[in-house]
Protein backbone atom coordinates (compact mmCIF):
# COMPACT_ATOMS: atom_id res chain seq x y z
CA UNK A 1 0.00 0.00 0.00
CA UNK A 2 0.91 3.60 -0.75
CA UNK A 3 0.05 6.48 0.86
CA UNK A 4 0.55 10.24 -0.68
CA UNK A 5 -0.60 13.55 -0.21
CA UNK A 6 0.07 15.90 -2.68
CA UNK A 7 0.38 19.53 -2.27
CA UNK A 8 -2.55 19.19 0.71
CA UNK A 9 -3.90 22.35 1.93
CA UNK A 10 -6.81 22.42 4.78
CA UNK A 11 -8.10 25.00 6.43
CA UNK A 12 -9.79 25.27 10.12
CA UNK A 13 -12.29 27.61 10.43
CA UNK A 14 -11.24 29.19 7.49
CA UNK A 15 -7.59 29.65 8.28
CA UNK A 16 -4.74 28.09 6.64
CA UNK A 17 -3.28 25.03 8.96
CA UNK A 18 -1.52 22.83 6.37
CA UNK A 19 0.35 24.70 3.69
CA UNK A 20 0.99 22.39 1.00
CA UNK A 21 2.56 19.14 2.38
CA UNK A 22 3.83 16.47 0.10
CA UNK A 23 4.44 12.91 1.62
CA UNK A 24 4.45 9.71 0.15
CA UNK A 25 4.32 6.45 2.43
CA UNK A 26 4.64 2.88 1.54
CA UNK A 27 4.86 -0.25 3.24
CA UNK A 28 7.82 -1.12 5.58
CA UNK A 29 8.66 2.71 5.75
CA UNK A 30 9.61 4.57 8.96
CA UNK A 31 8.47 8.21 8.31
CA UNK A 32 8.83 10.50 11.35
CA UNK A 33 7.85 13.68 11.42
CA UNK A 34 8.41 16.90 13.83
CA UNK A 35 8.02 20.10 14.89
CA UNK A 36 7.00 22.58 17.11
CA UNK A 37 3.73 22.97 18.85
CA UNK A 38 0.77 24.37 16.62
CA UNK A 39 2.87 23.43 13.55
CA UNK A 40 0.03 21.20 11.88
CA UNK A 41 1.24 18.11 12.68
CA UNK A 42 -1.59 16.70 14.06
CA UNK A 43 -3.98 18.53 12.02
CA UNK A 44 -2.66 16.77 9.09
CA UNK A 45 -2.56 13.21 10.77
CA UNK A 46 -6.70 13.91 11.37
CA UNK A 47 -7.05 15.17 7.90
CA UNK A 48 -5.59 11.84 6.10
CA UNK A 49 -7.96 9.85 8.54
CA UNK A 50 -10.74 12.24 7.55
CA UNK A 51 -11.67 13.94 10.79
CA UNK A 52 -15.11 16.19 9.54
CA UNK A 53 -14.17 19.53 10.79
CA UNK A 54 -11.50 19.77 8.93
CA UNK A 55 -11.67 21.34 5.19
CA UNK A 56 -9.15 20.49 2.38
CA UNK A 57 -9.18 23.47 0.33
CA UNK A 58 -6.76 21.99 -2.16
CA UNK A 59 -4.44 18.90 -2.77
CA UNK A 60 -5.07 15.22 -2.70
CA UNK A 61 -4.93 12.34 -0.75
CA UNK A 62 -4.53 8.96 -2.53
CA UNK A 63 -4.37 5.50 -1.36
CA UNK A 64 -2.59 3.36 -4.27
CA UNK A 65 -2.89 6.17 -6.68
CA UNK A 66 -6.67 6.50 -6.23
CA UNK A 67 -8.03 9.75 -4.46
CA UNK A 68 -9.72 9.31 -0.78
CA UNK A 69 -10.82 12.58 -0.15
CA UNK A 70 -14.77 11.35 -0.93
CA UNK A 71 -14.31 8.29 1.67
CA UNK A 72 -15.57 8.75 5.66
CA UNK A 73 -13.09 8.00 8.12
CA UNK A 74 -14.74 4.54 8.91
CA UNK A 75 -13.95 3.78 4.90
CA UNK A 76 -10.65 5.00 5.13
CA UNK A 77 -9.47 2.69 8.19
CA UNK A 78 -10.84 -0.11 6.21
CA UNK A 79 -8.66 0.43 3.30
CA UNK A 80 -6.06 0.04 5.97
CA UNK A 81 -5.08 3.40 7.30
CA UNK A 82 -4.96 3.97 11.58
CA UNK A 83 -4.57 6.35 13.50
CA UNK A 84 -3.07 6.31 16.69
CA UNK A 85 -4.50 9.74 18.94
CA UNK A 86 -2.94 12.26 20.49
CA UNK A 87 -5.09 12.77 23.18
CA UNK A 88 -6.93 9.14 23.38
CA UNK A 89 -10.69 9.54 25.19
CA UNK A 90 -12.34 7.60 27.38
CA UNK A 91 -15.58 5.73 26.44
CA UNK A 92 -17.70 4.70 28.86
CA UNK A 93 -19.88 1.37 28.30
CA UNK A 94 -17.79 0.44 25.59
CA UNK A 95 -15.57 -2.69 26.71
CA UNK A 96 -11.93 -2.51 25.05
CA UNK A 97 -12.33 -6.08 24.02
CA UNK A 98 -15.61 -5.56 22.31
CA UNK A 99 -14.62 -2.16 20.23
CA UNK A 100 -11.50 -4.32 19.23
CA UNK A 101 -13.81 -7.06 18.11
CA UNK A 102 -15.85 -5.04 16.29
CA UNK A 103 -13.37 -2.97 14.47
CA UNK A 104 -11.82 -6.36 13.20
CA UNK A 105 -15.39 -7.87 12.28
CA UNK A 106 -15.90 -4.86 10.12
CA UNK A 107 -12.75 -5.47 8.06
CA UNK A 108 -13.26 -9.11 7.35
CA UNK A 109 -14.16 -12.42 9.32
CA UNK A 110 -12.96 -12.69 13.09
CA UNK A 111 -12.01 -15.42 14.86
CA UNK A 112 -13.23 -15.08 18.10
CA UNK A 113 -10.25 -17.11 19.63
CA UNK A 114 -7.41 -16.03 17.82
CA UNK A 115 -8.03 -12.32 18.63
CA UNK A 116 -8.44 -12.54 22.03
CA UNK A 117 -4.79 -15.36 21.75
CA UNK A 118 -3.77 -11.86 19.82
CA UNK A 119 -4.86 -9.25 22.52
CA UNK A 120 -3.64 -11.45 25.64
CA UNK A 121 -0.15 -11.80 23.88
CA UNK A 122 0.31 -7.76 22.81
CA UNK A 123 -0.52 -6.86 26.52
CA UNK A 124 2.07 -9.19 27.82
CA UNK A 125 4.24 -7.40 25.45
CA UNK A 126 3.36 -4.00 26.34
CA UNK A 127 3.88 -5.11 30.39
CA UNK A 128 -0.34 -3.88 30.48
CA UNK A 129 -1.57 -4.22 33.70
CA UNK A 130 -4.25 -7.76 33.33
CA UNK A 131 -7.18 -6.08 34.05
CA UNK A 132 -6.54 -2.80 32.03
CA UNK A 133 -8.31 -4.72 28.62
CA UNK A 134 -11.34 -6.15 30.44
CA UNK A 135 -12.63 -2.37 30.98
CA UNK A 136 -14.56 0.44 28.98
CA UNK A 137 -12.00 1.56 26.14
CA UNK A 138 -9.36 3.95 28.53
CA UNK A 139 -11.68 4.35 31.22
CA UNK A 140 -9.28 4.88 34.28
CA UNK A 141 -6.59 4.49 32.18
CA UNK A 142 -3.51 6.66 32.77
CA UNK A 143 -1.86 8.79 29.77
CA UNK A 144 1.14 6.32 29.28
CA UNK A 145 -1.73 3.71 29.52
CA UNK A 146 -3.67 4.83 26.90
CA UNK A 147 -0.97 5.18 24.20
CA UNK A 148 0.01 1.84 25.25
CA UNK A 149 -3.64 0.77 23.97
CA UNK A 150 -3.28 2.44 21.21
CA UNK A 151 -0.20 0.56 20.11
CA UNK A 152 -2.01 -2.71 20.86
CA UNK A 153 -5.17 -1.91 18.32
CA UNK A 154 -2.86 -1.04 16.12
CA UNK A 155 -1.14 -4.47 16.72
CA UNK A 156 -3.99 -6.32 16.73
CA UNK A 157 -5.98 -4.73 13.83
CA UNK A 158 -2.62 -4.82 11.44
CA UNK A 159 -2.81 -1.87 9.75
CA UNK A 160 -1.18 -1.08 6.18
CA UNK A 161 -0.09 2.46 7.13
CA UNK A 162 -0.37 3.73 10.97
CA UNK A 163 0.09 6.90 12.19
CA UNK A 164 1.19 7.27 15.60
CA UNK A 165 0.24 10.72 17.01
CA UNK A 166 2.89 11.33 19.82
CA UNK A 167 3.09 7.76 20.85
CA UNK A 168 5.63 8.67 23.90
CA UNK A 169 3.90 11.44 25.23
CA UNK A 170 2.66 10.07 28.75
CA UNK A 171 5.05 7.65 29.07
CA UNK A 172 8.06 6.98 31.64
CA UNK A 173 11.90 6.15 30.46
CA UNK A 174 11.08 2.41 30.56
CA UNK A 175 7.89 2.41 28.70
CA UNK A 176 8.80 4.41 25.96
CA UNK A 177 11.35 1.39 25.07
CA UNK A 178 8.65 -1.09 26.12
CA UNK A 179 6.40 0.80 23.51
CA UNK A 180 8.71 1.80 20.29
CA UNK A 181 9.91 -2.16 20.99
CA UNK A 182 6.72 -3.01 19.99
CA UNK A 183 5.86 -0.51 17.52
CA UNK A 184 9.07 -1.94 15.59
CA UNK A 185 8.02 -5.08 15.78
CA UNK A 186 4.12 -5.17 14.79
CA UNK A 187 5.28 -2.83 11.64
CA UNK A 188 8.02 -5.79 10.95
CA UNK A 189 6.12 -8.41 11.17
CA UNK A 190 3.32 -7.06 9.01
CA UNK A 191 4.75 -4.85 7.22
CA UNK A 192 3.39 -2.03 8.18
CA UNK A 193 4.09 1.91 6.81
CA UNK A 194 4.61 4.11 9.84
CA UNK A 195 4.49 7.90 10.54
CA UNK A 196 5.77 9.07 13.88
CA UNK A 197 5.03 11.98 15.00
CA UNK A 198 6.46 13.65 17.46
CA UNK A 199 8.26 16.76 19.55
CA UNK A 200 11.25 15.04 20.80
CA UNK A 201 13.87 12.45 19.95
CA UNK A 202 13.76 9.86 22.89
CA UNK A 203 11.24 7.56 21.47
CA UNK A 204 13.18 7.74 18.36
CA UNK A 205 16.37 6.54 20.68
CA UNK A 206 15.10 3.04 20.11
CA UNK A 207 14.07 3.26 16.39
CA UNK A 208 15.16 3.34 13.22
CA UNK A 209 13.48 6.10 10.81
CA UNK A 210 14.10 6.12 7.34
CA UNK A 211 12.64 9.19 6.49
CA UNK A 212 12.58 12.59 8.61
CA UNK A 213 10.36 15.53 8.28
CA UNK A 214 10.14 18.90 10.09
CA UNK A 215 7.29 20.73 10.00
CA UNK A 216 6.63 24.57 10.57
CA UNK A 217 3.95 26.90 9.86
CA UNK A 218 2.13 23.95 8.12
CA UNK A 219 4.44 23.21 5.60
CA UNK A 220 7.77 21.08 5.45
CA UNK A 221 10.26 22.47 5.79
CA UNK A 222 13.26 20.16 6.19
CA UNK A 223 13.40 16.49 4.92
CA UNK A 224 16.61 14.14 5.51
CA UNK A 225 17.79 11.45 7.48
CA UNK A 226 19.09 11.28 11.22
CA UNK A 227 21.41 13.83 10.62
CA UNK A 228 18.18 15.90 11.18
CA UNK A 229 17.16 14.88 14.45
CA UNK A 230 20.66 15.53 16.00
CA UNK A 231 20.13 18.91 14.48
CA UNK A 232 17.27 19.91 16.36
CA UNK A 233 18.62 18.18 19.23
CA UNK A 234 21.52 20.84 19.44
CA UNK A 235 19.53 23.94 17.50
CA UNK A 236 15.56 23.28 18.43
CA UNK A 237 12.96 24.27 15.78
CA UNK A 238 14.04 27.96 15.26
CA UNK A 239 17.22 27.36 13.04
CA UNK A 240 14.27 25.60 10.60
CA UNK A 241 11.95 28.98 11.15
CA UNK A 242 14.14 31.07 10.12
Amino acid sequence: MILEVKDLHVKIDGKDVVNGINLKVGGGEVHVIMGHNGSGKTTLAKTIMGYPKLKVSSGDILVDGKSILDLKTDQRAKLGLFLGFQNPVEVEGVGFINFLHSAKEATGTVNTKELMADIRSSAVSLKMVDNLIGRSLNQGFSGGEKKKAEVLQMGVLKPKIAILDEPDSGLDIDAVKVVAENINAFAKRYNIGLVIITHYSRILNYMEPQFVHVMANGKIVAEGGNELIAKLEKEGYESFTK
